[in-house]
């Protein structure tokens, strides 16, 4: 029988290698081999995004922004900085002070804003609305700032300065179920482009809610409704719900099996109250009505989720959210003219493209564009200038041979442009090159 001691031994040796794998991923550690962001002390818990973060950073928000047009968002802007009525009005100044950058401004509190709702509430309020108006679906990717704890900073997943692919939808309350299945059909759609898995929970009415039964009651169907249209299993949080409205909450597991929250989406029935939100009925009697407000987001933070990402894939990006797709080799300076014209020409088709023109030994410039994770690795001499080729090599060290340039463009433009997980020269590997 083995003693206690020699268990916990035995189950920490059993745990070494799903330890040892997390730390390869650590996106703490994979931001700073990859070059991709670092943080400093005279910005504590605000990422600096370099050229090849930036680049993720932006697919990220792009590929939000096809859906957004897809599902008939609008996408605002509003401010960063209001004066501290907005949160007396919205609640914040009350219930979450401590947590929001403030300073005086000519005698006046102004506050950095930690969310868009009651800007976005302000927006819906600045003129008489119309029931035909609605569904009204206003999106942000507005600035953020929160003022965590300087203990609880952790790389990209805690920070203070931040960006949520953030909406709310304004709808009356027969909308409701209608609007929240359409976003659980586009959140379907976004983490299926990532590969990762998720679950839902519906978190219903706390103790100290507010409200009018009745309404609570509806909303809660209609979220069962809209989960239940989903076709995936899900489960109850009961009491969960905010004191404002129910919601859904989402879990993200990662190529590890960890568990994140990102995505959410929640009614809410106060902030039209406070902010004594209407919109006019059908019907000549001139009478109003308020809206209900969903809150939602799919990725949650930006941040957050690319850092959820780099540990996904550990650092080995999808040619999509790829900052490093193709790097271009030429076998000696003879061919450096011909490698030039080629990153031209892949730079035409939007391709983050680079050329190795060093004098190192061109297996050493593959190997080193594989360590860097480029996806692509094209070699060309003397044979491949004449005949309009590229040899194609790929950062898993298999060698696919020679193909017409063009051929290459229009067949790595396509899977960048269908945001594919794999290489589209999959099926036609060869036996692996030599590390040589």
């Amino acid at each position: 029988m083995l003693m206690k001691s020699q268990t916990n031994a035995l189950t920490l040796l059993l745990l070494c290698p799903g330890i040892e794998e997390a730390k390869k991923r650590d996106h703490r550690n994979v931001g700073v081999q990859q070059e991709l962001f670092f943080f400093h002390h005279l910005s504590p818990g605000s990422a600096f995004f370099l050229p090849h973060g930036g680049r993720i950073y932006h697919a990220l928000i792009e590929l939000m922004r096809e859906k957004y047009w897809e599902y008939e968002y609008e996408e605002v802007v509003s401010p960063n900085i209001y004066n501290f009525d907005l949160w007396k009005t919205s609640g914040h100044a009350e219930h979450y002070r401590e947590n929001m950058f403030s300073f005086d401004v000519e005698k006046q509190e102004y506050g950095l804003k930690p969310m868009n709702c009651p800007g976005h509430c302000v927006m819906f309020g600045s003129r008489v609305r119309s029931y035909r108006e609605l569904p009204l679906r206003l999106a942000d990717f507005g600035v953020l700032h929160r003022n965590e704890y300087s203990g609880a900073l952790s790389g990209l997943t805690r920070v203070r300065r931040f960006v949520q692919d953030d909406a709310h939808i304004f709808c009356r309350p027969d909308q409701v179920m209608g609007e929240v299945t359409s976003f659980l059909k586009m959140l379907n759609e976004v983490y299926a482009i990532f590969g990762l898995d998720y679950t839902m929970a519906l978190s219903t009415r706390p103790e100290g809610y507010l409200g009018e039964l009745e309404l609570w009651n509806k909303a809660e169907a209609a979220l069962e409704e809209a989960l239940n249209s989903t076709g995936r299993e899900w489960v109850t949080n009961p009491g969960d719900g905010a004191f404002y409205g129910p919601k859904i909450d989402i879990t993200v597991y990662d190529a590890l099996r960890r568990k994140f929250q990102c995505a959410t989406v929640q009614l809410d029935f106060q902030l039209p109250i406070r902010f004594d939100l209407t919109y006019a009925t059908e019907g000549t009697g001139g009478q109003s009505e308020r809206p209900v407000i969903v809150h939602r987001a799919v990725l949650g933070s930006v941040e957050r989720m690319m850092a959820i990402l780099t540990e996904h894939f550990a650092g080995k990006w999808p040619l999509w959210l790829s900052p490093r797709q193709v790097m271009i080799v030429p076998i000696s300076e003879r061919s450096f003219e011909y490698a030039q014209q080629i990153r031209k020409e892949l730079r035409s088709a939007k391709l983050f493209v680079d050329c190795d023109v060093s004098d190192r030994k061109m297996q050493k410039k593959v190997r080193e564009a594989q360590l860097a994770q480029y996806n692509y690795i094209l070699v060309v001499g003397e044979q491949e200038r004449a005949e309009g080729t590229v040899n194609v090599r790929t950062r898993d060290n298999v060698v696919h041979g020679m193909h017409q340039l063009e051929d290459v463009k229009r067949l790595i433009a396509q899977e960048r442009d269908s945001r594919s997980l794999t290489s589209v020269f999959g099926e036609q590997q060869q036996d692996p090159a030599a590390d040589s």
